[in-house]
């Protein structure tokens, strides 16, 4: 039997379906934040507002600048047939692996109508885990057309059935950060959503230096555990970039051994892949999966939202603030009515 660190049964917790956020904040910056003392275990509860002077004195904020595809499209087959696709990857220029619901019918080659026919498609190929190889026509405009008419891709928890164009308007803005700039992601890094121009130019003003890389958030992240033993789960690849000026900064940062606080558990997997890498790359994809018990090279704080119980994500917050530490600062979360998940409040943990 392995160690319970790495039993999947020991990251699970209840949570009442109440609790899980349908919408986001009224406002970006007034979720509510719980703040852990990693070594103590100590828990304290406070607005998000207050991240600004909570943040260690000349420490630096690493941020994940990925920007959100509308990848989500409904369409429909020749024969009147109702689809959707979710698009996933582009694989090389115009094709794109997609999760096609209702999908058991099509052909190979069939041609495919999304978003009342603005985008066209053919279906290549079938491919494994319900997924489909899509040739979209004149994929220079894909992404284009894609934030004019598609979807936000919001995880299934959030109950969007038959939402109306200002839910949708409303999603499309709030289910992306304010300093979104890369486009290639199909899921938000979510603890960023709570930041507004406003608290980081005050972050900025208190001397901390604000960082930016991009790694495109993909299925990879929320891919469910299959087995007990969570040492045998394999990640998908994302793909990450930072600027060579940043990479070299980095690696300054760390020799200088200069508290980091990562923006999200995005950020924490490009900080430690390229920390494994020995800062040689600054482009590239990761399969990084951390769980307890890994070694931190980068990272000293970590600001999160809360996490699906025995979830990818769930373990790497445990490998650095220890399990039984979270267990409780979610079992607290829960007794004080945060909410939950994507749209949800956060926690810093130092």
């Amino acid at each position: 039997m392995p160690s319970k660190d790495w039993q999947l049964s020991s990251y699970d917790y209840e949570l009442p379906e109440s609790l899980i956020a349908q919408h986001p904040a009224k406002l970006r910056d007034q979720s509510r934040m719980l703040m852990l003392d990693r070594q103590s275990g100590i828990v304290t509860h406070h607005n998000f507002t207050e991240i600004v002077s909570l943040l260690p004195e000349s420490s630096c904020l690493v941020i994940n600048n990925t920007r959100v595809l509308p990848a989500r499209i409904p369409g429909k087959r020749k024969t009147g047939a109702i689809i959707e696709a979710l698009l996933i990857a582009e694989n090389e220029a115009g094709q794109w692996s997609a999760i096609v619901r209702k999908a058991g019918r099509i052909k190979v080659s069939e041609r495919l109508e999304f978003c009342d026919g603005l985008i066209l498609a053919k279906a290549l190929q079938r491919l494994e885990n319900g997924e489909w190889l899509l040739e979209f026509e004149e994929p220079e405009l894909l992404k284009i057309r894609l934030e004019e008419v598609g979807l936000p891709p919001l995880p299934p928890y959030i109950e969007r059935r038959n939402a109306s164009a200002f839910q949708n308007a409303e999603d499309r803005k709030r289910y992306q950060t304010c300093y979104a700039s890369e486009p290639g992601a199909i899921a938000a890094p979510t603890a960023g959503l709570h930041f507004t121009p406003e608290i980081i130019n005050q972050i900025r003003n208190r001397g901390i230096e604000v960082i930016e890389v991009t790694l495109h958030v993909g299925l990879g992240t929320f891919s469910s555990i299959e087995h007990e033993d969570i040492r045998k789960h394999t990640m998908h690849a994302e793909y990450f970039s930072v600027s060579s000026e940043t990479l070299n900064r980095l690696q300054r940062i760390q020799q200088n051994k200069q508290q980091i606080i990562s923006l999200g558990t995005t950020s924490v997997r490009v900080l430690e892949t390229i920390a494994r890498q020995n800062f040689q790359n600054n482009t590239g994809w990761t399969d990084i999966f951390i769980y307890p018990t890994y070694n931190f090279s980068m990272i000293d704080g970590l600001l999160t939202n809360f996490h699906l119980p025995k979830s990818t994500l769930m373990l790497l917050v445990s490998a650095f603030c220890g399990r039984d530490n979270l267990l409780n600062a979610y079992q607290q979360a829960v007794e004080n009515k945060y909410r939950f998940f994507s749209y949800g409040d956060c926690m810093l943990i130092l």
